[in-house]
């Protein structure tokens, strides 16, 4: 197998309002659909926010398991569930997310600021949440948002181990009113610093996402896109649905000559148990 590039979608998150985004994935039907449509175009991993029947974020655990039940059955993605959630949730409750059995989970090596709201992941949090994906045989991808998280990565895996898999994975989260800019000077510096052996994609939010992109092909990584991160294609013009992000992406890495990974080898890169 020739270098390939391990492609996620976001495709709701828990920021953008679907009054605000129409075209948002908030219904169990509209997830599966546009899951179906980013595998089509080059995507290996979901990365996923549930939101309630007012389109709301929530971690209801029916929910999550109805959500991860009906990706497996209509898509072979690797189904990653968000352990952030939404700013304002409780601690046990993203534990908690952990008993939909997903096959992946979101790890955040620290608090970082969020805009107006702070993103809270102090160490006792990260340490338990790391114990329970190795318990229950979920592979962690660590969302690094600032230098100082990929040393607290460091640290975590110093006193704890390998993640369940054996292989580390990371994601630079870019571009939050917070975090580290999205530019190629700062992802050279945070994969610099990266664990030996490590795998890690990028994610550029908002209108730092095509330079991030860009960056991370010419770097060696691998790519996160989605409405979660970006709600606008190009200038004054929104993003029509999710594919046409993953779309332009999986284009991207073929122009690099590391056209899209197939879901099947990603989930023997990353360790992910068969379910």
């Amino acid at each position: 197998m020739g270098a390939t590039t391990l492609i996620t979608v976001a495709p709701t998150g828990a920021e953008s309002a679907k009054a605000d985004v129409p075209a948002l994935p908030v219904t169990l039907d509209e997830l599966v659909q546009t899951a179906k449509e980013c595998e089509a175009a080059g995507a290996a991993v979901v990365h996923v926010h549930i939101r309630d029947d007012d389109a709301r974020p929530t971690l209801d655990l029916g929910r999550l398991r109805e959500t991860v039940r009906a990706l497996r059955d209509g898509t072979g993605l690797i189904v990653q569930l968000s352990t952030g959630g939404a700013v304002t949730d409780p601690y046990e409750d993203r534990l908690r997310v952990l008993e939909a059995e997903p096959d992946m989970c979101s790890l955040t090596c620290g608090t970082v600021n969020f805009g107006a709201d702070v993103f809270m992941n102090p160490w006792p949090f990260m340490v338990e949440l790391y114990q329970r994906t190795r318990e229950l045989e979920i592979v962690p991808e660590f969302e690094l948002f600032d230098l100082g998280q990929v040393a607290a990565l460091h640290r975590l895996l110093d006193k704890h181990g390998l993640p369940y898999g054996g292989h580390v994975h990371c994601d630079l989260v870019m571009g939050v009113p917070g975090g580290m800019p999205g530019d190629a000077r700062t992802l050279v510096a945070a994969v610099e610093a990266l664990p030996d052996g490590a795998t890690w994609s990028a994610t550029g939010v908002g209108r730092t996402t095509l330079p991030v992109l860009f960056a991370a092909l010419s770097a060696g990584g691998h790519l996160r896109v989605g409405m979660e991160d970006t709600v606008t294609f190009a200038k004054g013009r929104p993003v029509a649905a999710n594919a046409e992000l993953v779309e332009r992406a999986a284009a991207a890495a073929a122009l690099a000559q590391r056209p899209p990974m197939a879901a099947a080898d990603a989930r023997a890169l990353l360790g992910v148990k068969a379910r």
